[in-house]
């Protein structure tokens, strides 16, 4: 899994991917219902205070974004599985 930058994607991209990754996940936001204008705005200041991640998957040609402990989980466990492999 690759981090992508969020200032190195054309606005249009990043606005494609955030709105995509919003409908995709149907965020339960509570009792009262939120614009998907304000959801944008939520995730594009996550982005920005380094919170979430853009991520890019090689092997399904995929991007998502995630949270910076989800994506830190992701690769150690990447790396450790990958040092079983060579001890065996």
């Amino acid at each position: 899994m690759i981090e992508i930058p969020s200032e190195r994607l054309p606005s249009a991209t990043l606005n494609a991917v955030i709105e995509e990754y919003i409908l995709r996940e149907g965020t339960d936001y509570g009792v009262q219902e939120v614009s998907l204008k304000i959801k944008i705005q939520q995730v594009e200041g996550q982005l920005a205070r380094g919170d979430v991640l853009i991520t890019y998957d090689p092997a399904t040609e995929t991007c998502t974004l995630l949270t910076r402990y989800q994506f830190r989980e992701f690769t150690e466990q990447q790396r450790n599985s990958g040092s079983c492999e060579q001890d065996a």
